[in-house]
């Protein structure tokens, strides 16, 4: 069964107390979902359109356990405390293997 992904590309960062919240409740709630942090840091190369800002790798079993996670009440809970903290590409991908 092919793995899951959250793949998050921030673009800015307006709130970094907004952020500082957001992480507090998104780390529990990423990982009783199942997910692995497989990066998140400051250290970025950028390419093409691409800004060099925090970036953030995280690994499900399944497409379908990333999806629920995402949807789950403790995360949605993160979202809310994030808010317009910071303007971000987010997306849930399905891996080969």
């Amino acid at each position: 069964m092919p793995k899951g992904y959250w793949v998050s590309a921030y673009r800015t960062i307006s709130d970094p107390e907004k952020l500082a919240a957001y992480n507090k409740l998104a780390g529990p709630a990423i990982e009783a979902g199942g997910g692995r942090i497989l990066a998140r840091g400051s250290r970025v190369v950028a390419h093409d359109a691409g800004i060099a800002e925090r970036t953030v790798l995280i690994e499900f079993d399944s497409f379908e356990q990333a999806v629920a996670a995402h949807e789950s009440a403790a995360y949605q809970e993160a979202l809310v405390a994030l808010s317009d903290g910071v303007e971000r590409d987010f997306r849930i991908v399905e891996g080969i293997d």
